[in-house]
């Protein structure tokens, strides 16, 4: 979900998803994602003008990109043309002031604010061009009354104090609003046949598909969104994507006054058509699967030979890598609880990143521990381990992988205890 580009006085961020702070601002919600621009803001008429019969309304869809993480969903907009007003406006839910207060903080919240902008179409073609992404323009076959109607409550929403809205990643953003905007412009005489119809898709799912190609993206967002977005969708959910609003859109129908059903789009061009490029890869040793399987057999095969030739526990090694997993669980622990679309939340990545193993992993190694404690420690790990590896719904092997290398060090620590409270002799 992303921005249309040009010049102006005035900066904004767009994007349809989200970036996180450092590599996980990167990684998740880059919408999660966001994409910064300039681009002049129309200004907004003081009173909508009636539309002439010459006037024409199209859904303006901008294809997924890989330039960078906030282009690959795409976008959507509504394009208003009217040769006799001279109007020729493209609307656009994906603008923010990245100059806003607090942005950060907002950000990671899901507090801030985000903006219905105005642009001319042409402002951002460049951009889309240089960055090898389609432009698809459906023609809408509204009658004059639904495109006069649609217009004013675009211009409506257009006005400052209702231009700014609560960004919601799956379930209001820059696709959903445009799809919302027409369905209500429409009213009772338009059919989304799929509407109703069972994707056999979640969210993630969804989401996924157009991550393939850019796997630590993938893992990165993954790892921070929950249950809800395993919720299955229909294919009026399934419309937070963009290309899903241009498909579902293209088999609509409208029913007109005299009874007759009519397609919704009633003509479709191709502004500007993508390139099929070869598109490069991840490195193999850089895909995320390797690099973990590496950490695994290395962790593996470093944990065999301190205990079982060596005879030792190394509580160093222990601390380090559960420390770095309860800093890591800190984190999504504390998104869960401040963002408020409920994406991040009942994440089952938190039974293994549990974020108590800091400060436990201190109190179950530290020198004065006991067999008795180091078991109870690691031995619940063990189990949220298993939990986590049955529950988690990550793409590739990662929520099996490193769930794995930390049952070794698990398995490891789970000394006889003897004597009740005896601190075990292989620990040091």
């Amino acid at each position: 979900m992303n921005n249309a580009l040009g010049k102006g006085r005035r900066a904004w961020g767009i994007k349809c998803g989200r970036k996180w702070l450092s590599i996980w601002i990167l990684f998740l919600y880059s919408s999660f994602i966001i994409h910064h621009s300039s681009f002049s803001q129309s200004p907004s008429l003081a009173q909508s003008p009636s539309l002439s019969p010459s006037s024409r309304i199209s859904l303006i869809t901008y294809g997924p990109g890989n330039d960078d993480i906030s282009s690959a969903f795409g976008h959507t907009e509504i394009r208003i043309i009217d040769p006799v007003l001279g109007i020729d406006r493209d609307y656009s839910y994906g603008g923010f002031d990245y100059r806003a207060d607090y942005f950060i903080l907002k950000f990671l919240r899901g507090t801030l604010p985000y903006y219905l902008f105005v642009h001319n179409l042409y402002e951002g073609i460049y951009y889309y061009q240089q960055n090898n992404r389609s432009i698809r323009e459906q023609q809408l076959n509204l009658s004059l009354a639904q495109r006069q109607q649609l217009f004013s409550a675009l211009e409506k929403n257009y006005l400052p104090e209702n231009r700014e809205y609560r960004y919601k990643f799956y379930y209001d953003n820059c696709a959903t609003r445009p799809r919302d905007m027409i369905v209500e412009a429409c009213g009772d005489s338009l059919t989304i046949p799929s509407r109703s119809r069972m994707t056999g898709k979640s969210y993630r799912d969804l989401m996924n598909d157009y991550l393939n190609e850019q796997p630590w993206y993938q893992l990165g967002m993954n790892l921070a969104i929950g249950h809800p977005a395993d919720e299955q969708t229909d294919g009026w959910l399934a419309m937070y994507l963009p290309d899903q609003v241009h498909d579902q859109f293209a088999l609509a129908t409208l029913r007109q006054r005299n009874g007759q059903s009519v397609p919704l789009v009633q003509g479709e061009q191709t502004i500007f058509a993508a390139q099929k490029l070869f598109r490069q890869q991840v490195p193999f040793l850089f895909n995320p699967d390797v690099v973990f399987t590496i950490l695994g057999i290395v962790v593996a095969l470093f944990t065999i030979r301190r205990y079982v030739v060596g005879g030792k526990v190394d509580r160093w090694f222990d601390r380090l890598l559960f420390g770095i997993c309860g800093f890591l669980g800190w984190f999504l622990f504390i998104m869960w609880m401040i963002r408020d679309d409920g994406v991040t939340g009942w994440n089952p990545t938190l039974l293994y990143l549990m974020p108590l193993h800091l400060p436990l992993i201190y109190w179950a190694t530290s020198s004065a521990s006991t067999a008795r404690r180091r078991t109870l420690y690691f031995g619940t790990t063990s189990v949220l381990i298993v939990l986590g590896i049955f529950l988690s719904n990550i793409p590739g092997g990662f929520d099996v992988i490193f769930p794995i290398t930390l049952l070794i060090r698990c398995i490891v620590n789970l000394q006889p205890v003897r004597r009740g409270y005896r601190t075990p002799a292989l620990v040091e």
